[in-house]
């Protein structure tokens, strides 16, 4: 009998520490899912800036050096009607409409026809920056771009560099269209918060 009882003593010791062990990881809580930080921590105690930007943007989707390529298009998609399409960019952006000018980065991304009964773009890329002070950092720009309209207006959505927390918005105004290639020059003013 004692020896019973010394085997149960023995089990319920052993229960009691496997249950302690489980209970001490559950007591171990992972990172949180959210916390509250200080701006100061991200040196966001500086007052906003706000920059203009100009420049020219060239999408060439046809003849040498092609910029703008026709990745996707459903069933539906014609010349005629181009709803569906979708185009993957890196276009030049420079100081002035030649080519040949400064270049002062990219904008890299997609964009897709998207109506229905206008030439409307989804445009969704960035403005990758390659000059001054501007080097390294970017620029995210998504909106719709009814491209036949005199000025678009599209949101600055973020960035990244110089620009993290931006917020602002461009205006894009076709400075020169080749209806029989498509390729154009599309002048950008650019407005935009950041720190």
């Amino acid at each position: 009998m004692a020896e019973l009882l010394l085997k149960l003593c023995s089990a319920a010791a052993f229960l009691l520490a496997v249950l302690s062990f489980n209970s001490s990881f559950a007591a171990v809580e992972p990172k949180p899912f959210s916390r509250y930080i200080s701006p100061r921590s991200l040196r966001l105690h500086k007052p906003e800036k706000l920059s203009h930007l100009h420049f020219y943007f060239h999408d060439i989707v046809a003849g040498e050096n092609v910029t703008a390529v026709r990745v996707a298009k459903a069933p539906t998609t014609s010349n005629s009607r181009p709803f569906g399409a979708v185009a993957v960019i890196d276009d030049a952006l420079t100081v002035s409409p030649d080519i040949g000018s400064k270049p002062v980065g990219r904008a890299q991304g997609i964009y897709a026809l998207t109506s229905l009964t206008e030439s409307s773009l989804l445009m969704a890329y960035n403005f990758a920056f390659m000059e001054g002070e501007y080097n390294g950092s970017t620029l995210t720009v998504m909106g719709r771009n009814p491209v036949f309209s005199t000025v678009r207006e599209m949101p600055v959505i973020g960035g990244s560099g110089v620009f993290r927390f931006a917020r602002g918005y461009v205006e894009a105004k076709t400075h020169t269209f080749d209806l029989k290639t498509g390729n154009a020059v599309v002048e950008y003013n650019v407005y935009v918060f950041h720190y």
